[in-house]
């Protein structure tokens, strides 16, 4: 199963199992990793499962919807690698990503 990193605000890296096909964030959520709220459930519907993806894997992970760029004006302190964890499925060409936690889910 290919792996994926996530860090939390602090540095402390998670490093998980992500089925192929499933969301990045509910491969979080299944983990118990802690600062992914998901309060949604990954409808999009929030911003509680916001990350920066490490900009060299920024472009493997597809384009923003316009569902998503609208849920993300919702978060804080977004960045240009900001990305809902819930919008990118895992696929083997993910395998390795990082992913970083902002301070605080909004």
């Amino acid at each position: 199963m290919p792996k994926v990193t996530f860090i939390e605000f602090n540095g402390t890296a998670h490093e998980v199992d992500a089925k192929v096909g499933v969301s990045l964030m509910r491969a979080a959520v299944d983990n118990g990793v802690p600062g992914i709220d998901a309060d949604c459930g990954g409808a999009c519907a929030c911003a509680t499962c916001h990350v920066y993806v490490d900009p060299e894997w920024l472009p493997r992970t597809g384009s923003r919807t316009e569902m998503e760029q609208s849920m993300l004006s919702f978060a804080a302190a977004t960045q240009d690698h900001s990305r809902l964890s819930c919008q990118i499925p895992m696929t083997e060409a993910l395998a390795g990503i990082v992913l970083r936690l902002p301070e605080a889910q909004h």
